[in-house]
């Protein structure tokens, strides 16, 4: 199979899917059917799983070593890591639960969504099925497989605690918060990092990222969602080794629109704007704090996220009209996003 096919398959729904578990058992041998999720999803997604080593350029020439977990997602050795696992490092090792090893380089990292796609010397390689956590709810079950503390092929299994957090990641001096991240209480701990969190049909619904509060958050971690923004980072760092953003030079967050206009447009919410970049396109674009934007070319904003989804390559350098609700009324501005630079 192509590097292609694999593009598609990650971009797009068409993905085998797991067989799930018979749900027509009773009562008394629920805790076995339980049972049986977990040991299926362990058995499909383990060998999946890889146990990162990497070595770091640290202070004055010197080298460090660090490590984490990564997903295998194409048999011929594409795997889905945390971009902080792999921070200043350009190649490092990838060890399965069968033994084997291999050499890895990194081909791409987006801090900003603390992605990164790494490619390891090898065919034939186990990939995960990947799935969409747009479908999870709250108290689904959920497996996560990781490297804890360097303990390769650890399960552990919880439930989605929450869904819609938010989770601030850095890139030289830009800052950006990653929407819909997945709050889980199955533990984690250091090494899971870039280890998958799958739902009980073991598809891959979350890239595990961080553990809140060593020692008073036990039992609250978090993991960026597999979804289709981050399926399109992932496949442009598979093939550009970077993802490109547009700028506007806005920050905000989701608000209630007023009954009127939320009447008149047929929706309930739009993004508040909280601050203006000065000399950004938004500003030279007359958009202004506290201002409400409503679409942006004609897509419903319910809250940044929808906003994120749109400032990708394609938009860099094209105008678009943003709608926003000012004193009383909606108006239209026109704003050509620029790229965003991390420098």
């Amino acid at each position: 199979m192509t590097t292609l096919r694999y593009l598609d398959l990650i971009l797009g729904d068409d993905a085998p899917e797991p067989q799930p578990v018979p749900a027509d058992v009773g009562d008394d041998e629920a805790l076995d059917a339980y049972s049986r999720v977990i040991v299926r999803v362990a058995e499909a997604l383990t060998p999946t799983v890889a146990n990162l080593r990497v070595r770091r350029r640290a202070w004055r020439g010197q080298e460090a070593e660090g490590g984490g977990s990564g997903v295998v997602i194409t048999p011929d050795g594409f795997i889905l890591t945390s971009a902080h696992v792999v921070a200043g490092a350009d190649r490092g090792s990838a060890q399965f639960v069968d033994g084997r090893e291999f050499g890895i380089d990194v081909v791409g990292s987006d801090p900003l969504s603390d992605l990164a796609v790494l490619r390891a010397s090898a065919a034939e390689l186990t990939p995960a099925v990947l799935g969409d956590a747009a479908k999870l709810r709250v108290g689904q079950l959920v497996v996560a497989i990781g490297n804890p503390l360097g303990f390769g092929g650890s399960v552990t299994a919880g439930v989605i605690s929450a869904l819609g957090r938010s989770l601030p990641t850095r890139a030289g001096s830009v800052t950006r918060i990653v929407e819909n991240v997945i709050q889980t209480d199955a533990a984690l701990h250091p090494g899971n990092s870039g280890g998958a969190l799958a739902d009980s049909a073991g598809r891959v619904v979350g890239v595990n990222t961080a553990v809140v509060g060593p020692g008073i958050g036990q039992g609250l971690g978090l993991a960026v969602p597999v979804n289709q923004t981050t399926r399109r980072i992932v496949a442009a760092l598979m093939t550009e080794g970077r993802f490109r953003r547009a700028y506007l030079g806005i920050a905000g967050g989701p608000r209630p629109l007023p009954p009127r206009v939320a009447a008149a447009l047929g929706r309930d919410r739009g993004i508040e704007v909280v601050e203006v970049v000065a000399g950004s396109p938004a500003a030279r674009a007359g958009v202004r704090p506290e201002d409400l934007i409503v679409d942006l070319d004609g897509q419903p904003m319910h809250g940044m996220d929808d906003l994120q989804r749109l400032m990708v390559g394609d938009a860099i350098g094209r105008t678009v009209e943003l709608r926003v609700f000012r004193g009383g009324r909606v108006v239209t501005a026109s704003v050509t996003p620029v790229e965003l630079s991390t420098n």
